[in-house]
């Protein structure tokens, strides 16, 4: 089913109003008309399906004929910090992420970063990444959007993963006295008896991370992680560490 993210701000009552660029993907680029049936998502995790009742030239607007909850994101929350990559891998990265239900994406300059620290990224590229989360929060059938914050520098990122009882990181690290993803888990478990909440994955771009910035991450007690003796795209990292703490957690079911 066809499924299209929404302001709260165009449900009125058991009316949907679509106008803008909201509008020129459904109905110009969708082809949708009087009659279609699709589902809306909103910011409050409800989902409707609706019904087209009239279209004009730019504004739209379809009845709500079902309402239902989406179930909201399970505990531990998944963060993936990235540095700044070049831009295909980023939008690659950004797209799955929500996909396989990653709370939030931080991007952070780091020594290695295709964009150093104190360059701009242009607002076209963050309207990008905007966009391709909405397109993906409407693959997904997500009932929120991702977060994915303002760059911030390697050293405001040291003060963002904030570790305590309820939250952990790791970072991925090629390089020697690193953890199995699974002697991790095994770890953080028997550490944290009462559960945790939160879950950062910190990766690297292309080049991975330098000594210095290896032993920041130690001096904050993060754990080097690794995925086996093949050294892996960054998109093919974040995506298996994604893939290995939700399983590990049961985050799948």
């Amino acid at each position: 089913m066809r499924r299209y993210w929404i302001e709260k701000k165009d449900l009125f009552g058991d009316q949907v109003n679509f106008s803008g660029d909201v509008f020129h993907h459904i109905f110009d680029v969708c082809r949708q008309d009087v009659g279609s049936k699709f589902e809306v998502l909103t910011e409050d995790s409800k989902a409707y399906f609706v019904e087209v009742t009239q279209v004009s030239k730019k504004s739209a607007t379809a009845q709500v004929i079902e309402e239902r909850d989406i179930p909201p994101l399970k505990t531990p929350h998944v963060h993936l910090a990235l540095s700044i990559s070049r831009f295909p891998v980023m939008d690659a990265v950004m797209e799955k992420a929500v996909e396989m239900g990653v709370k939030s994406i931080q991007p952070f300059f780091s020594e290695f970063s295709f964009v150093r620290s104190g360059e701009k990224i242009s607002d076209n590229k963050t309207e990008r990444w905007d966009k391709i989360v909405k397109s993906a929060t409407q693959q997904s059938g997500r009932g929120d959007l991702m977060k994915v914050p303002a760059a911030v520098n390697f050293d405001k990122l040291a003060g963002l993963i904030n570790q305590n009882d309820s939250s952990v990181g790791l970072f991925a690290y090629e390089g020697p006295s690193t953890l199995s993803i699974k002697e991790y888990v095994s770890k953080v478990k028997a550490s944290h008896p009462a559960g945790i909440t939160n879950i950062w994955i910190i990766v690297g771009s292309e080049g991975g991370f330098s000594h210095s910035e290896v032993q920041k991450f130690q001096d904050l007690g993060l754990h080097p992680v690794t995925l086996g003796p093949q050294v892996l795209r960054v998109e093919t990292a974040c995506m298996a560490l994604v893939s290995v703490l939700k399983y590990d957690f049961d985050l799948m079911v």
